[in-house]
């Protein structure tokens, strides 16, 4: 499996390494996915890497505080665990055991629409969860599926936009063609709301292509959560979600595996931000972060937290629970000695003129 983490931190870079030894090549070779070339999975982490801190010093900054509040649930740190599909396929414990990562961790996890564990299941381990949305071409079966989140104790619905077709690359990885298709859970929530074996059934739970605005409204209303709306780019994007009802903004490139040659996440972080400025609304980022450096480069772009994919993968392949818990931990840490670092006391209040601007060629911002 060719290696995505030249921006990474060492001890990341070895964790994928382990994990794509300890995996079928299919199943590591769909977590590697990306679109088309992987130009925009690769510029990811290289906008990531490429910012620079202007350290402050005689701050008094003891023991940074990591901890921050995500649409109003208090956790430990802002580095949070994303939905990812076929967690089960990374380990049989799935996203049970990324779960219990988040509960060790302080943090808090995004579960699939294709979750290959009950949803009661996640909810037992006492984390804190949000529910990705896919909207299928059955919006029945749609409502059907986040009023049992809803019932298991879901807390926000994360709404995905940016992924209405697969591209030919992405097709061919897709795990219907997998050789072990035990291990190719489509969704164990949907099962018994539309049976697998019914031939009408994969039609009905096909991503719907023509999302749009009032399915933010409807969503809320449905679950009487709050609605992050995932894969915003634009910012006039992110004023209309936030307009039509949404409580926060996930400014995402799917990993790169959404459009090939967008901006990165990186990229559009700043102008999202500003464009929600006074809004009360929440964002977040994800797409690329590899370190707690780069942790801090989007809380002092704006973000309120933060989310990892990968990463989460490689440590549930390896470790389970303890792998995934190891991932978050890891981050914080590095996040806390660089907060340490560069004079920042609390990731709740970190300062854009941490950052330096455009590495300064003129002088200092």
């Amino acid at each position: 499996m060719e290696l995505n983490t030249a921006a990474a931190s060492g001890w990341l870079t070895d964790l994928e390494t382990a994990a794509g030894r300890s995996l079928p090549d299919f199943v590591a070779g769909y977590f590697a996915m990306t679109a088309g070339g992987g130009t925009t999975h690769r510029e990811g982490l290289r906008d990531w890497s490429a910012s620079r801190f202007v350290p402050r010093v005689l701050s008094g900054v003891g023991s940074p505080s990591t901890a921050t509040t995500v649409l109003g649930t208090a956790v430990n740190t802002p580095v949070l665990l994303g939905p990812v599909a076929q967690a089960t396929a990374a380990h049989p414990d799935g996203e049970v055991a990324v779960a219990r990562a988040a509960a060790r961790a302080g943090s808090l996890l995004g579960v699939s629409t294709h979750a290959g564990v009950p949803f009661a299941d996640v909810a037992a381990t006492g984390a804190p969860w949000w529910l990705q949305v896919y909207v299928m071409t059955d919006r029945d079966l749609t409502a059907a599926l986040v009023r049992r989140a809803v019932a298991a104790g879901a807390r926000a619905l994360v709404l995905t936009v940016d992924l209405p077709t697969l591209d030919t690359r992405q097709a061919a990885f897709e795990p219907s063609g997998w050789p072990d298709r035990a291990l190719a859970a489509r969704g164990l929530n949907l099962d018994d709301l539309a049976d697998p074996a019914d031939p009408a059934s994969k039609a009905r739970r096909t991503t719907a292509p023509d999302v749009g605005l009032d399915t933010v409204g409807w969503l809320a209303g449905l679950s009487g959560l709050p609605v992050v709306v995932k894969g915003v780019l634009h910012p006039d994007d992110a004023v209309a979600a936030v307009g039509a009802g949404a409580a926060g903004v996930l400014v995402s490139t799917h990993g790169g595996r959404a459009l090939d040659r967008s901006v990165t996440s990186r990229q559009a972080l700043p102008a999202v931000v500003a464009a929600l400025d006074g809004s009360g609304a929440q964002t977040f980022v994800d797409s690329g972060l590899r370190s707690g450096a780069d942790v801090l480069t989007a809380l002092a772009l704006g973000a309120r937290a933060v989310f990892v994919g990968r990463p989460q993968l490689w440590g549930l392949a390896t470790g389970g629970a303890d792998g995934v818990a190891g991932v978050v931990e890891g981050l914080t840490n590095e996040l806390r000695r660089t907060m340490a670092m560069t004079g920042v006391a609390a990731a709740t209040a970190v300062p854009p003129g941490v950052l330096a601007a455009g590495g300064w060629p003129g002088g200092p911002p």
